[in-house]
């Protein structure tokens, strides 16, 4: 069977284009066999493949690659152009494909924030109008459409209605593609058509899409099938609007919180957003600071692990549950108190809450680690959880996360630390009693934002550009960061000295010779959590001062 790719796009002198796929004609996904088109003339690039049919079984889905002049690619951030339409009969595939720029607006809307929360579940469904059989699909994309709106297509031939608005033909909605099959298989002529917008409510045709009319200019037959991805349909693109708020966990603090604002605390702010009509809740960065048990561990961008979440905005409620509320009793008049301060304590919240939690691990700790969900949370994490584990054990054990002052363990050995992770070991209990606070800190977090979620809020994380010199990150993997220098800024009208403030700077060579798979676990980690997040002074990826 052959293909035939056709993608529209000017090139400048010196740019080349190609494909990738899912398929091994296409490279299997791999960029560097990625498979060269051939400049057509000034709008096209064109390459045929011959494949067997029983490739398609599943489908296959592809993406255009651009070399520039200066051997730099640009690669389409979406794989979602598909062949997954067969006839038994078919000989000839022919698709034709309009190139998505990654910095195209409309694409925003096709990221998991909008497609997952912000525009769940807007779509109108409509009846498909398919032809039985067909010769051409059409798919084009519309992320922004009203309630009871569906997109329709009208043209020139009988087919489209001869451009009448009465009756168009209407697409259905696949995945984020509207769809229509239609049979052109008598039409050997070039056909001009537009995409609109119809009320299926009101049953009412309500605007063209803006703009020269498309113009199709393959024929068709029995056995051949042309595919259109025709892109974004030309609507506005700038009717959605929305606010958002930011502000810290710790000042989240409610009457049920102990002292400090919790992660509990998030539903209550989910709730007031939904009545002020805010739709993203943006929060500091969240990760355990535990250096020194004081209060100069409050910083929140001087983190002991890039993966572990701070203890400090634990609901010890929610740990307790209704067996063991009773053991909480006794701390509501310190809650109380610490609730009434006009500044947060530190040091007595973080006192209390780690004394408490080792009272509920002694009695809820053997069942929660024997759970089914510890274990599926344990399985996930413990890449980054059992090192941190053992880091947190040893900083309390030699009273300083300066794992340089340790008697031993103070150079990382991945043989002796495993040691610490067999639960024969003296030590086990202690390391597990902080797989139990991450666990629990998890499962708040989670349940917090699945909440915002439901309520059609989204909720945006903070990643600090740097990781203290004394945490686990660096205890483990010292060789991805420049520990002989301090990350900070140049003196400015803020602060006439500059600051220094004492991060390591990454050695992005040696990240780079693994593929930044350090970096690549922390996005991976807050995208267990965040629909979005921020990255701070996102400079520091290409210049830092140093």
């Amino acid at each position: 069977m052959k293909i035939q790719f056709y993608l529209r796009y000017s090139t400048q002198f010196g740019e080349s284009l190609s494909i990738s796929g899912d398929m091994e004609e296409l490279g299997n996904n791999n960029l560097d066999q990625s498979l060269p088109l051939n400049y057509l003339n000034k709008d096209y690039w064109t390459v045929t493949i011959h494949v067997k049919r029983k490739n398609f079984k599943k489908g296959v889905s592809y993406k255009y690659i651009l070399q520039t002049k200066d051997g730099s690619k640009k690669v389409e951030i979406f794989q979602d152009r598909q062949i997954d339409f067969l006839k038994k009969e078919t000989e000839k595939i022919q698709l034709l494909d309009v190139w998505n720029a990654n910095g195209d607006t409309q694409n925003a809307f096709f990221t998991s924030p909008f497609k997952n929360v912000l525009l769940h579940n807007k779509v109108s469904k409509v009846a498909k109008q398919h032809d039985g059989k067909f010769s051409h699909v059409f798919k084009v994309k519309a992320p922004l459409l009203k309630k009871d709106e569906v997109i329709c297509l009208i043209g020139e031939n009988e087919k489209l209605g001869k451009w009448s608005t009465e009756k168009p033909r209407l697409l259905s909605k696949v995945d984020d593609w509207w769809i229509v099959k239609l049979n052109f298989s008598d039409t050997f002529s070039s056909v001009n058509y537009k995409y609109g917008v119809f009320n299926v409510k009101e049953n009412a045709f309500v605007c063209f899409e803006t703009g020269d009319d498309r113009v199709l200019h393959t024929d068709a037959n029995r056995k051949k099938l042309v595919i259109l991805h025709d892109g974004f349909v030309h609507i506005p693109y700038n009717t959605w609007k929305a606010a958002g708020v930011a502000i810290p966990v710790f000042s989240l603090r409610s009457n049920n919180s102990f002292g400090v604002g919790e992660f509990s605390d998030i539903t209550l702010l989910v709730d007031w957003s939904v009545k002020a009509g805010i739709k993203m809740i943006q929060l500091l960065p969240v990760n355990d600071t535990i250096s020194l048990h004081n209060w100069k561990d409050s910083y929140p961008y001087s983190a002991i692990s890039a993966f572990a979440l701070h203890p400090l905005y634990i609901d010890l409620y929610k740990v307790a549950g209704e067996e063991f509320a009773d053991q909480l009793v006794s701390l509501k008049k310190k809650q109380k108190q610490l609730n009434e301060l006009d500044v947060v304590d530190y040091e007595e919240v973080m006192k209390y809450k780690l004394s408490i939690l080792r009272e509920l691990y002694e009695v809820a700790g053997k069942d929660c680690l024997a759970s089914e969900g510890f274990k599926k949370f344990f399985e996930h994490s413990r890449q980054w959880l059992e090192v941190y584990a053992v880091f947190c054990y040893l900083r309390d054990k030699n009273n300083t996360a300066d794992f340089s002052t340790w008697k031993t363990n103070a150079v990382f050995e991945k043989t002796e630390i495993a040691k610490f992770l067999v639960s024969r070991h003296s030590a086990y209990k202690e390391v597990a009693f902080f797989y139990f606070i991450q666990y629990h800190l998890h499962c708040q977090l989670k349940e917090a934002v699945e909440y915002a979620h439901k309520k059609g809020v989204i909720v945006k994380g903070d990643i600090p550009i740097g990781i203290s010199r004394f945490s686990c990150d660096a205890w483990e993997a010292p060789d991805l960061y420049h520990m002989e220098w301090q990350a900070g800024a140049p003196p400015d009208d803020f602060t006439a000295a500059g600051q220094n403030w004492g991060f390591p700077t990454y050695n992005w060579t040696k990240m780079q010779a693994n593929d930044f798979a350090w970096w690549r676990k922390r996005f991976e980690q807050m995208n267990h959590y965040f629909d979005a997040f921020r990255i701070d002074h996102i400079l520091g990826f290409f210049r830092i001062w140093s």
